[in-house]
């Protein structure tokens, strides 16, 4: 690429790009840019799996300079949860400086356009896929996922979202023509004449709270939607997975840079160990956006106190499964096998609760009681995690000694219907990896209420007997209203009680799923056709992606002048 990007080069190498996201978010159909294979890559600029991980390694051990204004030291304690320290160390910011040099650029970004700053977003989406190989070895040692998972989620699908993002964005922005005659006839009178320009301005700087366990593909959505729209983006990564998010601004700044753009519009701020700088960040008056992923205490604190940011949260819910009947009892037990157990369960969309009438269910392979449905799946979870080999690739490493406590604990909640137990991974011995658990909870006691109305996240689940599909969706309906859900999912055969799930999803703003038992599962999204959450129950206030995910970053400034 050469030093610097003309317009026409952007317009060029990617107006094609976002012609057909903007069509596929309008189709809801199924696509892609970004491939989803480690073989894709290697050719054309890209980086291969050997080049990608030597890229990675090469970062270990150094000092991450950006050259951004307002360091004022230098900090970093990232561990792999596969046990090696990254010892990397990053720019420590003083924000009195570094946020009037991240507003200083703003105008001329702004004076832009949507076409120009949309096409710079989608040239530093490019770089990052051609990168995608050792962005993935950043996702995997900062969040424990397995190397398949960090390429696939960290790589592509999160670049997905991003561009997903760039294009509702842009859709927005551009509903509002730029210029406009405005002619009012008043009779023999001449007429009132005024021309009209119509200008998206941003409403200031956009913080990133970035995630621990999917950096990029929880942080680009709101990194881009509010790069887009207009607005510097700060972002602070969780102190445990900064570098994919580091990589991610590097890039940028590049781009930027080489457009003719103030390469500070996007800026990293890493906090020393127990700061907590983001609280002081969050109620900046400069800070006029917030993207946040994590818990629900500090996202309600947010919520509560950045009065001067439009904040965007996705906080903690309790995802369920109603278990009715099924047509397919060997595909339900196999897909639930594997959405308990992809990534440890440390996924915001990931199954907890089972909701199971006590009286047990009716399926193809003939009436199953409670006890046997739990059985099954217990042994279907067995036989999926049996290889060693595979377990490690579909669990990946616990994120962080809070997760594995939770699951230790879990036993003492209830009756054990399938036990956690240690898997061992030869490349990198200190990784924590432990199979699900899977406890037997009756819904009808209020001490069990505790344990299945409190979100535990990680590789925990709760099979919850109820007296009957009409219980099972009552509780579906107290669970989303009261404690939000991300996902849920049903299996039923009965028309009556797949209406009835599907209406309390309607009114209770959830996400549903209904009968999976290939290869689609209820924990993963996809860019441009599904939403990842509402935005309408307590689990996040808004929803990946959509138009109200981008259209209050920025206003529409009117001028209007007499012709």
């Amino acid at each position: 690429m050469a030093a610097e990007l003309t317009a026409h080069q952007l317009i060029e190498k990617h107006r094609p790009t976002l012609d057909q996201a903007l069509e596929t978010i309008r189709t809801r159909a199924y696509w892609s840019p970004h491939p989803e294979h480690p073989k894709a890559y290697g050719e054309n600029g890209s980086l291969s799996l050997p080049e990608g991980k030597a890229a990675f390694e090469a970062l270990l051990n150094q000092r991450f300079d950006l050259d951004q204004p307002g360091t004022d030291d230098w900090t970093g304690a990232e561990v792999s949860p596969y046990g090696p320290e990254l010892g990397i160390t990053y720019p420590h910011p003083d924000v009195d400086a570094l946020l009037p040099a991240m507003r200083a650029g703003t105008a001329a970004w702004r004076d832009a356009g949507p076409d120009a700053r949309a096409m710079v977003c989608l040239e530093i989406l490019a770089r990052v896929s051609a990168r995608t190989h050792e962005f993935a070895h950043a996702v995997m040692h900062t969040s424990g996922q397995a190397f398949m998972m960090a390429f696939q989620a960290g790589g592509p699908h999160a670049q997905d979202r991003g561009l997903e993002a760039v294009a509702y964005a842009y859709a927005e922005q551009t509903r509002t023509p730029g210029t406009a005659e405005w002619t009012k006839p008043q009779g023999k009178r001449d007429p009132l004449a005024l021309t009209k320009r119509f200008t998206p301005v941003g409403r200031g700087v956009a913080l990133l709270i970035g995630c621990n366990t999917f950096p990029t593909w929880n942080g680009y959505p709101g990194l881009f939607a509010s790069l887009a729209t207009g607005n510097p983006v700060l972002v602070k990564p969780h102190p445990r997975a900064v570098l994919p998010l580091a990589l991610t601004v590097r890039v940028a700044r590049e781009v930027l840079g080489e457009a003719g753009f103030d390469p500070n519009l996007v800026a990293l701020a890493v906090e020393r160990p127990g700061e907590g700088i983001a609280k002081t960040l969050a109620v900046r008056p400069e800070i006029k956006i917030i993207d946040y992923t994590g818990s629900t205490s500090f996202g309600d604190w947010l919520e509560t106190n950045a009065r001067q940011a439009q904040v965007y949260t996705e906080k903690a819910g309790v995802n369920t499964v109603v278990v009715e009947s099924t047509d397919n009892y060997k595909g339900m037990l196999s897909n639930l096998a594997f959405s308990l157990s992809l990534y440890s369960g440390q996924m915001c969309t990931t199954p907890q609760n089972l909701l199971i009438p006590r009286e047990g269910i009716r399926t193809d392979a003939g009436a199953k009681s409670y006890d046997e449905v739990v059985t099954d799946l217990a042994g279907a979870v067995d036989g999926l995690l049996g290889d060693e080999a595979r377990a490690n690739g579909i669990l990946g490493a616990l994120v962080n000694p809070d997760v594995r406590t939770r699951l230790e604990a879990a036993p003492g909640l209830g009756e054990v219907a399938l036990a956690s137990r240690e898997v061992t991974n030869p490349e990198f011995p200190d990784a924590v990896v432990r199979t699900p658990v899977i406890v037997k909870l009756d819904g009808a006691k209020p001490d069990a209420e505790a344990a299945y109305l409190s979100e535990c996240f990680g590789p925990v689940s709760f099979a919850v007997a109820v007296d009957s599909a009409a219980d099972a969706v009552k509780l579906l309906r107290r669970t989303v209203r009261e404690k939000g859900a991300m996902t849920v999912g049903a299996y039923t055969t009965s028309p009556e009680v797949s209406q009835a799930v599907e209406e309390t999803c309607l009114e209770e703003s959830a996400q549903l799923s209904l009968n999976l038992t290939g290869g689609v599962y209820v924990n993963q999204t996809a860019a441009f056709s599904d939403f990842h959450g509402s935005g309408g129950n307590p689990a996040a206030n808004s929803a990946l992606c959509d138009a109200a995910f981008v259209a209050n970053r920025f206003r529409v400034v009117e001028i209007r002048k007499e012709m």
